[in-house]
């Protein structure tokens, strides 16, 4: 178990951490979940000790290595870029941390073999890392990685540079890597998908904050702030600032949006509410919906569905549609809503009532 007690990096570093408390466990994914300098790779820096760490503890299974240099820690490192020794075969590639650290030669076949098995890396490993696709390349990294028994294995982005045939076959098969290698792995990305993919915890980060860390569908399900939601949204997260009055939710004195059977206790006041982008349709769904006029600001059309882009009140809202939109850029469109399927939240972002959505 991985721990960051009352952690602070320099105030002059690009992404700031002050007071930051993270608990990582092994054995499962442990997803970094943020924007472009939210703090992912500082973050991973810290817990690798190649940045100083101006207070409180790190610790590794109770042992405080706040102090240790990145040469003495049990700590490796796989990037966006494939890092392999080109002249090197798979086989040496991947050996080459244990022959740096003095293994006998029969343990470091025992691990490479068992290392290239998990990876799948058994055939090409008398091959060089120019004769390799970009996901073998890749697995020879990552097998690297863990050969030594690392306790601690930073993922920055590492799939960031896979098609996306080579993406979806790596992600679907790291969870099963991560369980049997029992490291503590921490897994750095910007994009949702990944996250719910991948299936094990994710924290959420937000300009050097943690705004949330559980296991994943509790995160994507139950957002403990506005920040956190959006960090796990994509499309982003459609939302407004509200006064709740009486049975309604209204903006600039208009009633906008029916308030759930559900927050019929809230009282009345500022709040602000958010819709995921498939909790709305431009086509009439049924039972307990509303209808919402919007202006189309622009829509995308991808081949089965579109992007649309839409101003309510002023705010840019989205949602996806099936096939393509006929309306035209500035028309009146309507779009279906259950106001059971809205987050709400404080003033300051902060939750009041949240209901569970399915995934």
């Amino acid at each position: 178990m991985l721990e960051l007690s009352n952690v602070s990096n320099p105030p002059t570093s690009e992404v700031h951490f002050k007071n930051l408390n993270l608990t990582l466990q092994r054995g499962v994914v442990n997803v970094l979940l943020g924007p472009t300098l939210s703090g992912k790779t500082p973050l991973m820096r810290l817990m690798a000790g190649l940045d100083p760490c101006v207070k409180g503890t790190l610790s590794i299974d109770g042992k405080n290595v706040t102090g240790t240099s990145v040469q003495k820690r049990n700590v490796a490192m796989v990037y966006q870029q494939f890092i392999n020794y080109p002249s090197l075969t798979v086989y040496e590639n991947i050996a080459s941390p244990l022959r740096i650290a003095g293994y006998g030669l029969a343990e470091i076949d025992n691990r490479v073999q068992q290392a290239a098995a998990l990876l799948k890396l058994t055939p090409y490993l008398e091959s060089l890392p120019s004769n390799l696709s970009g996901g073998q390349q890749q697995r020879t990294a990552i097998a690297r990685a863990i050969v030594k028994g690392a306790d601690l294995v930073l993922m920055d982005e590492p799939l960031g540079n896979l098609d996306y045939k080579l993406r979806e076959e790596l992600r679907y098969e790291l969870p099963r890597i991560i369980e049997q290698s029992n490291a503590i792995f921490v897994y750095a990305t910007t994009e949702p998908s990944e996250a719910l993919l991948l299936n094990g915890n994710t924290v959420t980060l937000h300009n050097g904050q943690v705004t949330q860390n559980g296991p994943t569908m509790d995160v994507y399900n139950y957002p403990s702030s506005l920040s956190s939601l959006q960090t796990f949204s994509d499309p982003p997260v459609n939302h407004i600032q509200v006064n709740k009055e009486g049975g309604h939710f209204c903006v600039g004195g208009v009633p906008v949006i029916p308030v759930a059977a559900a927050h019929n206790t809230l009282p009345d006041g500022r709040y602000n509410i958010a819709l995921r982008p498939y909790h709305g349709s431009l086509k009439s769904q049924g039972v307990g919906e509303v209808a919402l006029g919007m202006q189309l600001s622009s829509s995308e059309f991808t081949g089965s569905e579109s992007f649309v882009h839409l101003d309510f009140f002023g705010a840019h809202w989205n949602f996806i549609a099936t096939g393509e939109i006929t309306a035209l850029v500035g028309e009146q469109v309507t779009v279906y809503v259950n106001p059971a399927d809205f987050f709400i939240f404080n003033e300051a972002g902060l939750p009041l009532a949240n209901i569970a959505l399915e995934a």
